[in-house]
């Protein structure tokens, strides 16, 4: 950005900068991002994954979009619902959900391997019984393609939606890219296009359900309160702009009201606006970082390639 440019708009992109650090600290994973040089990573600066993943809004609307998508399967919500402390510290829980999703896509690969180590591990501990007596487990690989494919839909969703244009072509490439972190995981029939993703939500549509513990953890979630300035303000804003990227069999299946449709719109148009800002303020992030380690201008990231 030009320096004069930056100084008019430092009065507007402080705050929002505040805003982002406020909620997801940075320097509390311990990974390295800038060494050792020359190191992708799994993706690196010329993958799709870099471009949509270094979108803030896009990412942040995305990933609750993807919360509200999983509330809907009744085995993936189960290892959250009886394994977790999303009740008391769901804030903790989307913190550790952005800094693996970070680390995956722009930590250099030592760093990325021992992440899905250690994400391995935790889930091979997550197993139980629903209440009606359906046994599940964390690393049951067609659950792991449920939670894979909801974020990655609502991530790509999210950059398209709010932050810049995604060609057919180039989500294409971003859903086979990402898929490699599900795969990694223990995924299986992991969808590389968009429209097999499409038919991949088509096949899930008969074990869906919003039920009482869906009601429950959306209720968890609509409460959030991330310790920022205008806390209530900016749950409304991306709670909205994440609902308003939910499919229209999703919509129909949580029950949301054309009111509640409404304010989802207007929280997107809001955010969309808002892009151009969160850019500006978030210039140093890990994406740049990465490319800086790469040794290529994070400007890079500003087109497809």
């Amino acid at each position: 950005m030009p320096p004069l440019l930056q100084r008019l708009s430092r009065p507007v992109t402080a705050p929002i900068r505040r805003w982002v650090l406020g909620a997801f600290p940075r320097g509390q994973s311990g990974i390295d991002y800038d060494q050792p040089l020359g190191d992708p990573g799994w993706f690196g600066p010329h993958s799709v994954t870099w471009r949509v993943h270094s979108e803030f809004p896009g990412m942040l609307a995305g990933g609750l979009c993807a919360l509200m998508l999983q509330t809907l399967h009744p085995l993936a919500l189960a290892g959250v619902y009886d394994h977790s402390n999303f009740r008391d510290d769901l804030v903790g829980r989307l913190r550790r959900t952005t800094a693996f999703v970070a680390g995956t896509s722009y930590a250099p690969s030592g760093e990325v391997e021992a992440l899905v180590a250690k994400v391995k591990r935790i889930h091979a501990q997550v197993r139980g019984q629903t209440p009606d007596g359906r046994v599940y487990s964390a690393d049951d690989p067609a659950l792991l393609t449920w939670v894979h494919v909801t974020e990655a839909y609502g991530f790509l969703q999210g950059c398209r939606r709010y932050c810049r244009e995604v060609p057919v072509a180039i989500a294409d490439q971003y859903y086979g890219e990402y898929k490699r972190v599900a795969e990694a995981l223990g995924a299986t029939e992991v969808p590389a296009t968009e429209a097999e993703v499409d038919a991949y939500f088509a096949r899930q549509l008969p074990q869906l359900r919003f039920d009482a513990r869906s009601r429950e953890v959306l209720a968890v979630l609509s409460g959030i309160r991330l310790p920022v300035p205008m806390a209530g303000l900016s749950r409304e804003l991306f709670l909205g702009a994440g609902a308003a990227l939910l499919p229209g069999w999703a919509e129909a299946m949580l029950e949301r009201t054309a009111v509640q449709r409404a304010q989802s719109r207007t929280s997107g148009r809001v955010l969309r606006a808002m892009a151009p800002l969160f850019r500006r303020a978030l210039q140093d992030g890990l994406a740049t970082r990465a490319c800086t380690r790469m040794g290529v201008p994070g400007s890079v990231l500003g087109e497809w390639g």
